[in-house]
């Protein structure tokens, strides 16, 4: 089973103030929280975190049958400079690897390390309509902004 999660930067950057008031609280455990505020970048390891957990979450969701999404209580781990990392929710390990460039940040995730290569990723740009991916039988999708991440 396999998961991902994409962000697109100028959206987030435009409708998420990451730095308000309580956010880093709702979303991350109290390491991830010190990890982000000593990143070079904080607004990007937010995001590197969140689409861990999110990825991650997507995996969980469809393996236990449970939709209940806690971001609190999903705990990532980064290495090799936010390319690689684990999650651990609810006694389960996920291993992801993320992709960040000046557009996007997108993480897939897999349960067994040896998967994420494995994992065959399409991004697609898009303004306006959505483009028709249904047909390509997608393990796992992931839209936000201008971006779609389907992953095989």
């Amino acid at each position: 089973m396999i998961g991902n999660d994409l962000v697109d930067l100028k959206t987030a950057q435009s409708e998420s103030n990451w730095e308000r008031r309580g956010f880093l609280n709702k979303l991350f455990c109290p390491t991830e929280q010190d990890a982000i505020l000593a990143a070079k970048d904080s607004f990007l390891a937010v995001w590197v975190y969140w689409t861990m957990k999110e990825a991650a979450y997507k995996i969980h969701s469809r393996l236990t049958g449970v939709r209940k999404f806690a971001p609190s209580s999903i705990v990532c781990t980064v290495v090799d400079d936010n390319r690689y990392g684990t999650v651990f929710h609810e006694g389960l390990q996920y291993f992801t690897e993320t992709t960040i460039n000046k557009d996007y940040v997108h993480t897939s995730a897999a349960m067994q390390l040896d998967k994420l290569a494995d994992i065959h990723t399409k991004i697609i740009f898009h303004e306006g309509t959505m483009p028709a991916y249904r047909d390509t039988h997608p393990a796992c999708v992931s839209h936000h902004g201008n971006y779609l991440a389907l992953v095989y």
